[in-house]
């Protein structure tokens, strides 16, 4: 695959999907230019992918996870799938948190109207997801998922991240904090590129889901944005 060309400053950050994540995440769509939705990784089992952390009916956190089919163990992202009662299932998990009902607003009723939609393809109900997140805290990256760019999944690690950059013509790869046990810049500096970090996620938000449902939209956007601070790697 022929790379764009290349564009020193321009920013690129690569993250898996998650569900309706702790605030921390969408520092990334705050600080890239383009995020591209890691969907084409193989899907890990035990991460925030298909679940989130929200206050259950005692107020103490819980699981809210999405009801999937049993999926082969090298199963990617892009390729789950819905239980076949996923609806009826997915219910009765909601059911069970009385906050998602009682408060009203704007993105209250549009993350309801997402939760309570058609549960048809895992990938897209992921991917709605986060841009109704974005569009909430007005943040605007170019969205595009890894599986649409062509990047030959034979590559592995930090190659396949750097060639992903490359074919979108950027020069600054952006990471979370948990990258620096993944990432060297060295490794990025062999290939043209610059590679940085996101600061520590100092905030306490497990999910921006009863943000959003609560109407503290506003606060949650400044903190989203008050710490999408980048530091050197």
């Amino acid at each position: 695959m022929t790379s764009a060309p290349q564009s020193r400053h321009a920013t690129v950050a690569v993250m898996q999907p998650y569900f309706f994540p702790y605030a921390g995440y969408f520092r990334l769509l705050a600080a890239a230019e383009t995020f591209v939705i890691f969907d084409d990784v193989q899907f890990p089992r035990r991460g925030r992918v298909h679940r989130c952390e929200v206050p259950g009916p005692g107020g103490a956190l819980e699981w809210l996870t999405l009801p999937l089919a049993r999926q082969a163990r090298d199963v990617l992202i892009k390729d789950l799938a819905f239980a076949a009662e996923a609806r009826d299932a997915f219910d009765r998990r909601l059911a069970r948190l009385p906050w998602l009902a009682t408060t009203r607003g704007a993105w209250a009723e549009r993350v309801r109207a997402h939760l309570f939609g058609p549960l048809d393809n895992v990938a897209t109900f992921l991917e709605t997801s986060v841009k109704l997140v974005a569009e909430a805290l007005d943040l605007r990256p170019r969205l595009l998922r890894s599986s649409m760019i062509g990047v030959d999944r034979d590559r592995k690690g930090a190659d396949r991240v750097i060639a992903i950059v490359r074919s979108l013509g950027a020069g600054v790869y952006i990471n979370a904090p948990g990258g620096r046990a993944l990432y060297r810049a060295a490794d990025f500096q062999r290939n043209g590129l610059e590679l940085k970090f996101l600061a520590p996620y100092p905030g306490a938000r497990a999910s921006v889901l009863p943000a959003l449902i609560g109407g503290d939209v506003a606060a949650l956007a400044q903190d989203v944005r008050r710490t999408a601070r980048l530091v050197e790697p």
